[in-house]
């Protein structure tokens, strides 16, 4: 298996599911209400809703970069505020998170294996860094949200 391939089939997992650490974003996120998305169990800290735009526009922005864009943020900011909290907002921002997961898949699928070792734009490091550090990013939110759902159990 090529190095890219093996990034995808990781992102893919953590995504989709049968990751090797456990349930995936989607398996984790199956019967999150906008209510409990939006709950903040422990004071001063991210709730699943905040954790969940995190990653996704994450994604946007390592897609970005991939597609030759220098970027240090995303627009959103780091943490995008919950503006509402309805459920259809939150199935909209599960939705983005499909979204943008689908477009850096695509995105990295289309990349030829002869750029990873190309640095990132605007940054100091390869393209296999970030994209191996993508992955780390993300197992590590879903701990984060699979503790966060199940303290509200």
């Amino acid at each position: 298996m090529s190095e890219k391939a093996n990034i995808l089939e990781n992102l893919k997992k953590l995504q989709e599911g049968n990751a090797w650490y456990g349930p995936s974003l989607r398996d984790i996120l199956t019967n999150v209400s906008a209510e409990k998305a939006a709950a903040r169990p422990v004071p001063g800290t991210h709730t699943i809703w905040e954790l969940v735009r995190h990653i996704s526009v994450w994604e946007k922005v390592f897609q970005l970069r991939l597609e030759g864009k220098a970027m240090n943020e995303p627009e959103e900011g780091d943490f995008p505020a919950m503006k509402d909290t309805s459920a259809a907002a939150w199935d909209a921002a599960k939705n983005d998170l499909e979204t943008n997961h689908q477009n850096l898949m695509k995105t990295i699928s289309n990349l030829p294996d002869s750029r990873l070792s190309e640095t990132v734009p605007g940054k100091d490091y390869p393209i296999r860094f970030m994209l191996v550090g993508l992955i780390q990013h993300h197992v590590y939110h879903a701990g984060q949200i699979s503790l966060l759902k199940k303290m509200q159990s």
